[in-house]
């Protein structure tokens, strides 16, 4: 065998393993969510709609209260929600370079620390379980000085108060290295954490389109993520919708499973935005209602075929 199959081997025989000596681990299946900023202008009565109608319960919030006169109304959201009989499973945060933690413009990080708040509060007024962090900007590759890492800490440091008192998971997400400069892998992001030392950020948010190119083996780092996996952004290998692509998915719902992932507090949640550079522009797209509502299905149908059938063996 070649190495990653005797990895994928190594993932399938733990998962066995974990059904044939724990039955009732097996019962609940795998949290589907969705992050709806890639669905662009589009409004959320109609992306939720859309949801709902494909079976997924849950959805990642646009973390988008940029300023205090911008973003989600919490009341509208929940009533909107709970019209459909769904839940927020958590706030996508959105690092540009007009709001990054690693800046070296205090009046940046700044601001970074007042996007933090505003949409930390959106989370807690609409129930979400997490918030993802990302270090460094998007699209934003180059480094700026040796000295990133470290002010990012700080600066998320001064905030990360914010997050146990809300009751909201700090969830750090590393991105490839053409995307942003510095938190590039699950190692790194753990690094990160644990510079940061605080109670409310000790989570990852993970995602599996840059896991392909920055860790040896995708299905392997989730395994050994343990407890510190709280979310997982999903495409295929050409960041398209699942099952289009190449992407090993039944090994990677096998790890899931191994850890315990189908809980309460934790969610798969497609993310597919298309091959590029910087993704951010997506969220000012104009809505193509058939691309999207292809994109949902096919992504929804996959998963569950796949986790039927591991579920079956």
């Amino acid at each position: 065998m070649q190495n990653f199959e005797r990895k994928n081997k190594h993932i399938k025989d733990a998962f066995l393993k974990c059904k044939a000596g724990n039955s009732k681990q097996m019962e609940k299946k795998l949290n589907i969510s969705w992050s709806n900023w890639g669905f662009g202008l589009e409004g959320l009565r109609d992306s939720v709609s859309r949801l709902s109608k494909n079976g997924v319960r849950y959805i990642e919030l646009h973390g988008n209260r940029y300023g205090p006169d911008l973003g989600y109304d919490a009341k509208e959201v929940n009533k909107i929600l709970s019209g459909e009989g769904m839940q927020c499973s958590g706030i996508c945060g959105m690092f540009s370079a007009e709001n990054e933690l690693a800046s070296n413009s205090g009046m940046v990080r700044q601001n970074a620390i007042d996007y933090i708040r505003r949409n930390v509060d959106l989370g807690q007024e609409v129930g979400a379980k997490y918030f993802l962090i990302v270090p460094a900007a998007v699209g934003r590759p180059g480094t700026i000085d040796e000295c990133e890492f470290e002010r990012s800490v700080e600066t998320l440091r001064m905030v990360a108060g914010v997050f146990e008192q809300a009751g909201i998971r700090g969830a750090v997400e590393p991105i490839r290295s053409a995307e942003v400069s510095i938190v590039h892998t699950f190692a790194e992001a753990v690094r990160y954490i644990e510079a940061v030392d605080s109670p409310g950020v000790q989570h990852i948010n993970g995602d599996i389109y840059h896991m392909q190119v920055e860790e040896a083996h995708i299905a392997e780092t989730i395994a050994n993520s343990g407890e510190r996996l709280t979310n997982l952004h999903m495409a295929d290998s050409n960041r398209c919708a699942l099952g289009e692509g190449s992407m090993d998915v039944d090994t990677l719902l096998m790890a899931l499973y191994s850890i315990g992932y189908n809980n309460d507090s934790c969610f798969m949640t497609p993310e597919p935005l298309g091959p590029g550079g910087d993704p951010y522009p997506a969220m000012f797209g104009k809505p193509d209602k058939e691309l999207l509502d292809a994109l949902v299905k096919t992504t929804v149908e996959t998963i569950r075929e796949r986790e039927d059938y591991i579920r079956s063996l």
